[in-house]
């Protein structure tokens, strides 16, 4: 789990195919205290688990399935490409930003970067199947950074880029016609799926309340 914070960025040092998927190495441009094999890491938003950490340099490898590239923009990537990084939350640590799973749900496409004062505002297009769970002043992960949304509709969102997000994230480098992994609340896609059932009648709803079997029945494990 991370928050969407961005902690640096990585360049990317070596892509090596493997059939359909692919095994990074990555070099982060930040200190980097206490690696350890296993972790998770969010790279442009995507969570891939560390296999190797190559002290000299330093940098480390992750392996990236065919699912995972298919629905990210990490395979559009090339050596020497930045991505943004975050290691995994820790207990007992301030949470900022907002809850990330590291699961992207699709590529956006920029279609505008305009400058509003000092800060910079960002347009994106996606598929429409997405809208349903993206509202206005609720929060969006594009490329890992937890970001507020701004204003949506059918198929597109906007999101304000303040001065210090330009600066130590990817973000700066986006223009009109970029990719960027989109991965929308986690919360919007339970209360989305809590409310499928009822989708089809006005009168169900009233007559099933939220109770522990409820919860068990619509994916909430206990």
């Amino acid at each position: 789990m991370f928050t969407g914070l961005i902690e640096g960025q990585g360049r990317i040092e070596g892509m090596e195919r493997r059939g359909g998927d692919m095994l990074f190495r990555f070099h982060p441009l930040f200190a980097w205290a206490a690696p350890e094999i296993g972790e998770s890491v969010a790279c442009n938003g995507v969570c891939l688990t560390m296999e190797t950490w190559i002290a000299s340099g330093p940098s480390f490898t992750a392996f990236a399935s065919a699912e995972t590239l298919s629905c990210s923009n990490l395979g559009g990537l090339s050596v020497g490409g930045l991505v943004n990084m975050e290691r995994a939350m820790a207990m007992g640590e301030r949470f900022g930003g907002h809850i990330v799973s590291g699961h992207v749900d699709t590529v956006a496409r920029v279609e505008s970067v305009r400058p509003v004062g000092d800060s910079r505002c960002i347009r994106l297009t996606f598929a429409e199947e997405w809208s349903s769970q993206i509202v206005p002043k609720g929060s969006v992960t594009l490329d890992g950074i937890s970001l507020t949304v701004n204003d949506c509709g059918p198929g597109f969102l906007e999101v304000n880029i303040i001065p210090e997000t330009w600066r130590v994230t990817t973000v700066a480098s986006w223009k009109a016609g970029s990719c960027v992994n989109l991965e929308t609340d986690i919360i919007g896609k339970y209360v989305k799926h809590l409310m499928q059932p009822y989708a089809g009648s006005r009168n169900k709803a009233p007559e099933e309340r939220v109770t522990m079997d409820f919860l068990r029945r619509n994916g909430f494990g206990f």
